[in-house]
């Protein structure tokens, strides 16, 4: 393996840059490392051209200096690169708390000015520039949506690799160079993500260079990577797959000269494969390479203070002293330590980097703060989309035929995928053809560049060009398609409904980058929506049992800002297809459908099916009995078992309660239900109620947890007469009747709740409720002793 952790190895293995460029490069990471000490310190006296006062310091104290350098360090190195080269690069910074050493690169390429007016390349600019960092109503520590250059803001670890990953597909010419954090390379994510170079096309995608940097040190404990022997180390990215390179030391001098040699060949070796695949036209799977930066932690930051080691310990994480402002010893340490970066030298007397340094970085859009990709929304093509209404079910009887819901889908997906064989892909976890998705097959097979068997050749879908992503990670599945989104392309990402909870973090994580980015930073253009479908749901797992029954995702959903998230329960095929077409045609949203995979009854024609999506909610005439007047009661639905379960007791009721008034609701889009002031999709008073009445009771039969909806409802005037049964955590190896019955969502608890809630029927339902509670009884009874429903329940049809 390469390894250049000597300057005399080094020089037998590298073409080296010429000693003046060194100083050159050595001088703007100076600059770099004085701004990112600067932001964290200063709010005045940004040239320090009199001496420190505490004044001038800041009096909060929030930034993180540890990971800093390294970033700058790597940033200034790539700079070099891209000028050579005229490379096309990104920049992933994954250190936590890591903006600092992104900042100031993008302020000194001049980037941040230029979408920043105020923070200008003088003076006054920089004092602005200095005192916005980690201060309240400015930028946070983390690398935020209002940073230039970045699609990745790393506040929860884990993601970056996936992430960089995600950009590289479908772009041939682009080099995403991703700082892996060795904190962050102790969670799951990351250490999944490393698989994604068995998945990465040298034909048609781009390239990542992970560098992993060993500082050494977390908060305040070292890391595990930091702390096993090289050789350890060493096989552990050789088995990843990768050719390792090292760069190590704490000597700049040294440092500059190692990793530019150790740039040069990891470029030539990422050009080398990509060049032999494309000539040749065969993908193959390189041994990518990946760089080992150990420096330590908090570099060229204080060696010690009181006696404690600070440069190369946990004592630097965040700021190496917070006492500056009481404290004339430390404010003086921090004038030391910041007039050893020498800025006189590096910036004129009106506070702009001085020619010489300026001219390293690159130009326009080669700047990694100005990289089109890092604002995808300019890139952005809308999908072409076949019409969906050709895949549509033919209904020529109301809740009569059955169809897997997701089929119909899937089918549409193949045309989609067909008509954008360059900027859309499917990413699950093993699950395409669970999900009935496997349609897509036809049009593409699922990306595998690892070693191929004959037997895969039978039915195995395998192909190095491949366009569905499948590995059993949902974390690094959905990095991929959040990366792919960010610079520019759709996708869509299908899972099981119970375990969608693996991602519910990193789910939190992106739909506040899209709340920051949509509703605070203006000049980021709108990107395509991450769509995410929930199938195999809680009410269809007859032999998975309880580990598979949560319908809670969605709960987590309703808590992010109203302007992003949106949740729908289409009921049958139609209303799915009709919500598919929307939500692939839309931005800026994290829109979430569930639909279960299993036959199911359809009950809506397309164009009926566009009409209630298009709605949100709509009553059912045809399963409603008050001919126009008002009801005695709102039988309520949301999501396909639960509409199924609400129709039979609608025709309970029909058959043993004619003369009852019942309206019947469905709800498709879970949003409509709120008040409109609190969501873009809710309803105002005046639709609720003429929807649900102001007075009459609502038995609301619902998909997920009950309480989801009472959240949802609870300040609507007829919320008071709102009762809503859904999944209670009961069941197990359940029958799909048992289930619902353990749960009282069945037809019989819907019915025993309409006689126990509307005034005066119980009187006259005497021997309905007898019959409701001696069906619950048998069917029970039943599936224990056959171990399936009944004929009448797994046959039912709707009867009018």
């Amino acid at each position: 393996m390469k390894n250049v952790r000597s300057n005399q190895e080094s020089r037998s293995t590298s073409t080296l840059t010429p000693g003046h460029e060194l100083e050159l490069l050595d001088s703007y990471w100076r600059a770099c490392n004085y701004l990112a000490v600067g932001m964290i310190y200063l709010q005045d006296n940004p040239l320090l051209r009199e001496p420190l006062r505490a004044e001038h310091v800041k009096n909060r104290l929030l930034g993180h200096w540890g990971a800093s350098p390294a970033l700058s360090f790597v940033w200034t190195h790539l700079n070099r690169l891209i000028v050579k080269h005229d490379l096309d690069m990104m920049f992933v910074a994954g250190p936590g708390h890591g903006a600092p050493g992104v900042l100031g690169p993008a302020y000194l390429e001049g980037t941040y000015s230029e979408i920043y007016p105020d923070k200008s390349q003088d003076v006054e600019g920089l004092r602005r520039f200095f005192k916005q960092f980690s201060f309240p109503g400015h930028i946070g520590s983390h690398v935020t949506p209002e940073t230039p250059g970045s699609i990745h803001e790393g506040g929860e670890l884990g993601y970056s690799l996936s992430h960089a990953y995600g950009m590289a597909l479908d772009n041939p010419d682009l080099i995403v160079a991703c700082v892996v954090g060795d904190g962050e390379a102790e969670t799951g994510p990351l250490a999944t993500a490393w698989h994604s170079n068995k998945f990465l096309n040298p034909i048609h995608d781009g390239a990542v260079l992970p560098i992993l940097n060993l500082n050494g040190y977390k908060i305040a404990n070292p890391t595990i990577l930091s702390r096993i022997s090289h050789e350890e180390l060493e096989a552990l990215f050789v088995g990843y797959g990768y050719t390792p390179y090292f760069v190590e030391g704490s000597d700049p001098a040294l440092m500059h000269e190692k990793m530019a040699g150790t740039l040069d060949q990891a470029l030539e070796a990422i050009r080398s494969a990509q060049r032999s695949a494309r000539q040749s036209k065969t993908a193959s799977r390189p041994r990518w390479p990946v760089i080992v930066l150990r420096s330590p932690k908090g570099w060229t930051g204080p060696g010690e203070i009181k006696g404690h080691k600070v440069e190369g310990s946990w004592r630097s994480h965040q700021v190496p002293f917070s006492d500056v402002r009481e404290n004339p010893d430390n404010l003086a340490l921090l004038e030391h330590w910041l007039r050893s970066y020498r800025p006189e030298e590096l910036f004129d007397p009106g506070g702009r980097l001085i020619p010489e340094l300026k001219a390293l970085a690159p130009k326009g859009e080669r700047r990694m703060s100005a990289n089109p990709h890092a604002n995808g929304g300019l890139l952005r093509k809308d999908l072409d989309i076949p019409d969906f209404r050709a895949y549509a079910v033919p209904v020529s009887t109301h809740g009569t035929a059955q169809h897997e819901n997701t089929k119909p889908l899937g089918e549409f997906l193949r045309d989609v995928m067909k008509k954008n064989m360059t900027n859309f892909r499917v990413f699950g976890p093993d699950e395409t053809a669970s999900n009935r998705l496997q349609a897509l097959y036809q049009a593409t097979k699922k990306t595998w560049l690892a070693d191929l068997l004959p037997e895969d050749a039978d039915g195995g879908e395998l192909s190095p060009d491949g366009r569905v992503m499948e590995m059993l990670s949902e974390h690094t599945l959905l990095g991929w398609l959040e990366g792919y989104l960010l610079t520019g392309r759709h996708g869509l990402f299908h899972t099981y409904e119970a375990f969608a909870h693996v991602i519910d973090s990193m789910f939190n994580q992106h739909a506040k980058w899209l709340d920051i980015s949509k509703n605070h930073v203006k000049w980021r253009a709108p990107v395509a929506s991450e769509n995410i479908l929930l199938s195999s749901t809680v009410w269809r797992q007859d032999h998975n049992g309880f580990s598979h029954q949560d319908p809670g995702f969605i709960d987590l959903v309703t808590n992010k800002g109203p302007s992003v998230v949106r949740i729908y329960l289409p009921p049958d095929a139609n209303t799915l297809l009709s919500v598919a077409d929307h939500c692939l045609r839309s931005t800026d949203y994290v829109n979430v459908i569930v639909a279960d995979k299993q036959k199911h009854l359809q009950f809506m024609r397309i164009d009926e099916a566009i009409d209630h999506c298009t709605k949100g909610f709509s009553i059912w005439k045809r399963a409603s009995t008050n001919d126009g007047a008002d009801p005695d009661v709102v039988l309520a639905c949301c999501g396909d078992v639960a509409t199924m379960e609400a129709l039979a007791a609608a025709a309970l009721l029909r058959e043993h309660q004619p003369d009852l008034k019942v309206r019947f609701v469905n709800v498709v889009d879970l949003f409509k239900l709120q008040p409109a002031g609190e969501h873009p999709h809710g309803c105002t008073e005046a639709e609720f109620d003429d929807i649900f009445t102001k007075d009459k009771p609502i038995i609301f039969n619902f998909h997920g947890y009950p309480w989801l909806i009472h959240k949802l409802a609870y300040r609507h005037s007829g919320h008071e007469h709102l009762h809503v049964r859904g999944y209670k955590e009961k069941g197990n190896i359940n029958t799909p009747l048992e289930l619902a019955i353990l749960n009282e969502t069945s037809r019989f608890h819907l019915v025993l709740d309409v006689i126990a809630r509307v005034p005066g029927l119980r009187a006259r339902a005497a021997a309905l409720e007898e019959l409701m509670r001696k069906s619950i009884a048998d069917n029970l009874a039943y599936a224990h002793e056959n171990g399936i429903d009944k004929p009448e329940i797994r046959d039912w049809t709707w009867p009018y």
